[in-house]
């Protein structure tokens, strides 16, 4: 069957599914012979739809065997055997789909034509349903703990829900994927289905100016002679969206919502608060930066044949503004790193002054071990290797240990938040430095105009120093150091 014959049914049984006809549909996608793997994830779709288990998971093995990438019908397959009571092989499927986000919080299948977003935190919630069905309920509270980290939505609260249930062992409801929701051919081919009459018809063209013997298609047009020249407006560079401003001054971020930006660097200020703080995008990055450490700026074709004159500031920078509720403007686009100032969970944030400033969510009354577990994680070393304190050096340490009660530490919580310091200590076990380091392979490569940034090709190895939050790290490649997506590397297998 030739392509186009391929997408003439694909786009006909969507179109079916669309009024209703799921029968005429199904008939149709299983007529298209070498199905590929969206295809035949649609299929597994609607036979789920009508409880047909047996050949719905035929389909989405299928759809797996072309596409072993595709993450969602590894979620698919694993709703299929949840339904058939084939729990362990549920299981597995799911930690497949999770495995396969690369430690996103979502993949947005909008691109390939499903209108879907398969969220990393309901992948752990059906995670935790199947543990709890073969019985390992702390497996269950586990998985549950650690999709609180990867939720970002109010509507996902069912994960606080399964949490509650878990602790009293109940069975709670699986997040299903909603089944009439299939892939869709791509419309620009479906666009070129249609047959198109390129030439035209054919018409007559005349002048409308008296005595002109041009014959072309459109009359000659009088000139005038010696005529004034008008000048040329300035062209004016505008951004997709928001005011261009220059940085003054240097601004290291306090927490995870705040961005960091150097004297120089060009932002586009989105909102401005009332409280002297506004919400800049930089780089493709969003976050908070202090209105009074930025100057407008009027981009055009005269100001960049200036650019680079101009010098950095060298008075002193401004106080930092009081962050205020209610008047720090906020992105509501939901595009801005999960903020801690702004959790919209029961769970309690806990910021860390370290090298690096980042926060982690436990709930509230967290014994030490869940702590200091997450903070481990965190920053990729050993518990043994941390030391938790309520105050800094300077104002003496009040050291934090699985000796101490922990009641007195949550007791100096405000608003569900609390700051510690950590300090860490290197551990080798006897082996070389080199050997207790983590070293990453760039799948893409990565340019940045940001100073603070990391430079390197595919292919390069990069030595991993410090995690600086969900999305990016701190590396060396090449004796440079600098930060860097963690989406464009890949962990080198020991």
């Amino acid at each position: 069957m030739s392509f186009l014959d391929t997408l003439r049914l694909w786009d006909e049984a969507v179109t079916c599914v669309d009024r209703q006809d799921l029968t005429e549909a199904l008939r149709i996608f299983l007529s298209i012979q070498e199905p590929n793997s969206k295809i035949c994830f649609d299929i597994g779709c609607l036979h789920l739809l009508n409880q047909n288990l047996d050949d719905a998971e035929k389909a989405f093995d299928c759809s797996i065997r072309k596409d072993e990438h595709l993450a969602v019908a590894f979620f698919q397959r694993g709703i299929t055997f949840y339904r058939k009571k084939r729990y362990e092989e549920s299981l597995a499927d799911f930690q497949h789909a999770f495995k396969r986000l690369r430690g996103n919080q979502l993949i947005d299948y909008k691109a390939l034509g499903l209108r879907y977003k398969l969220y990393a935190c309901e992948i752990l919630h059906n995670m935790a349903l199947a543990e709890a069905q073969l019985g390992n309920w702390e497996k269950a509270q586990e998985h549950l703990v650690k999709a609180l980290d990867y939720k970002t939505d109010v509507k996902l609260n069912i994960i606080d829900k399964a949490l509650q249930s878990t602790l009293k062992q109940k069975i709670f409801k699986p997040v299903e994927f909603p089944s009439k929701v299939l892939f869709k051919p791509n419309k620009h081919y479906v666009a070129e289905l249609e047959k198109k009459d390129y030439l035209g018809k054919a018409k007559v063209v005349a002048s409308v100016v008296p005595q002109d013997a041009f014959s072309g298609f459109a009359p000659l047009q009088p000139q005038v002679e010696d005529g004034p020249i008008l000048p040329k407006e300035p062209e004016v560079l505008r951004a997709l969206e928001g005011e261009p401003h220059t940085v003054l001054f240097e601004f290291d971020p306090e927490t995870s919502d705040e961005l960091a930006v150097v004297p120089g660097n060009i932002v586009f200020v989105l909102q401005k608060g009332a409280d002297n703080w506004a919400s800049v995008i930089f780089n493709g990055r969003k976050g908070l930066v202090p209105y009074n450490y930025l100057e407008r700026l009027e981009i055009s074709m005269a100001s960049k044949q200036n650019e680079g004159k101009s010098e950095p500031p060298t008075r002193k920078a401004p106080t930092r503004p009081e962050r205020k509720p209610g008047l720090t403007p906020s992105d509501s686009s939901g595009d801005l790193q999960r903020k801690d100032t702004q959790s919209t969970d029961n769970s309690c944030i806990v910021k860390v002054r370290f090298t690096f400033n980042f926060a982690v969510s436990v709930p509230p009354g967290s014994p030490y071990a869940i702590l200091i577990e997450k903070i481990s994680k965190k920053l990729h070393l050993p518990s043994t290797a941390i030391t938790l304190s309520i105050n800094s050096e300077a104002t003496g340490q009040i050291v934090i240990n699985a000796n101490t009660e922990m009641e007195n530490v949550w007791s100096c919580a405000s608003g569900r938040r609390i700051t510690l310091w950590c300090n860490t200590k290197e551990q080798t076990d006897g082996k070389p430095e080199n050997e207790n380091k983590t070293h990453l392979v760039a799948l893409h490569s990565y340019k940045s105009s940001n100073p603070e940034d990391l430079n390197f090709e595919e292919g390069e190895t990069i030595t991993l120093i410090s995690r600086i939050n969900k999305d990016w790290l701190e590396g060396q490649c090449d004796g440079n150091t600098g930060i860097f997506p963690a989406s464009f590397v890949e962990e080198v297998p020991e």
